[in-house]
């Protein structure tokens, strides 16, 4: 038996978040040290480096490394908390992360890149765009002409231990300001996030039990963007092109045709099936009008303004979306029992 694992079973919150967090599992063992990444070029405007993590997959009872990723903020004047693993009763647990208007507790723990174990240090907003850090932060000013220089003070940049508390975990609590953080609107992980973290888990090499806490994909974290829902090959080195607008977003794909042996069930559920993505499609070229029409009246002084805000419009049609046509799969008829009078 590879490892001891103590399981400890939570009522879960409904949050779109679910394999970005590990909501109800303690593991005995703490996860490997974090290794060293280099960070790509920040892609655009509005993008925050959400720094990588080891997970945890229960079916196969072993730790998984989630790359970092450049994500674009779901709102304007929100900054990333990342999450960590910390011990309590017995085990070590996963607190999830979440967007919010400062950056609250993480652990302690050095995810460098601005984020070294207290506060962010990597960037900051300002007039409605995010300027960046580039003493910290890979940056093309090419691309992002929101720029300063400030060095920051902090701890060893070699610490990279990765849990807070029990045995050779790191020893830091939550200041006064950072509690104060944890009451503040919080906002989950976003889909792009967590299409992130599930392409992660699905790849064997990214387990700890594969590459012995030395993931390859490591030494080049891939941007991810509004609508960038696959990871792209380790050797990519540009940055993908941000969705903007509706128009750039890839047609919706239907799900796949359910067969429950009741057909009756199953022929209502396509046409809900049928009703939704007509729906969505609609309010597709909705917003693709009415940005077209924002276009047609805007200055090119105002042009870049406009396109963040035409791209955040995008990403939250897009995640209203993702969640419309989860709700509904998760209604799904189910296959009829084969008998025997066991459920």
């Amino acid at each position: 038996m590879k490892t001891i694992r103590l399981l400890i079973a939570f009522l879960a919150l409904a949050i779109p978040a679910v394999v970005f967090g590990q909501i109800g599992i303690r593991v005995a063992i703490g996860p490997p040290a974090l290794p060293v990444v280099e960070q790509p070029i920040c892609p655009g405007d509005g993008y925050i480096w959400t720094p990588g993590y080891w997970a945890y997959d229960d079916s196969i009872s072993d730790y998984y490394w989630v790359d970092g990723a450049w994500i674009l903020a779901p709102e304007e004047g929100l900054l990333w908390t990342p999450g960590y693993w910390g011990w309590g009763e017995g085990g070590f647990f996963f607190n999830d992360g979440y967007w919010g208007p400062t950056v609250g507790f993480y652990g302690g723990i050095n995810y460098g890149f601005g984020y070294w174990g207290d506060g962010y240090g990597g960037g900051r907003w300002n007039g409605g765009h995010f300027f960046y850090n580039r003493s910290v932060n890979n940056v093309d000013i090419t691309i992002n002409r929101n720029v300063y220089n400030e060095n920051i003070e902090h701890g060893s940049s070699d610490n990279r231990v990765s849990f807070n508390g029990g045995k050779g975990g790191i020893e830091a609590r939550p200041n006064s300001q950072q509690e104060s953080s944890a009451r503040e609107r919080h906002i989950p992980a976003v889909a792009a996030q967590t299409s992130h973290a599930q392409a992660a888990r699905a790849n064997p090499a990214s387990r700890s039990s594969m590459n012995h806490g030395q993931p390859s994909t490591a030494s080049k974290a891939l941007p991810i963007g509004s609508n960038d829902h696959q990871a792209a090959a380790p050797q990519q080195t540009t940055a993908p092109r941000a969705v903007v607008h509706p128009n750039d977003l890839a047609p919706i794909a239907r799900p796949t045709p359910v067969n429950s042996g009741n057909a009756k069930a199953d022929q209502k559920y396509e046409a809900k099936q049928d009703k939704l993505i007509a729906t969505q499609n609609q309010e597709r070229q909705q917003l693709q009008q009415k940005q077209d029409a924002e276009h047609q009246r805007t200055t090119n002084a105002n042009a870049p303004k406009l396109e963040q805000k035409h791209q955040q419009q995008t990403q939250q049609l897009t995640q209203r979306h993702a969640a419309q046509q989860q709700s509904l799969q998760s209604r799904q008829p189910q296959p009829r029992s084969s008998g025997g009078g066991r459920r």
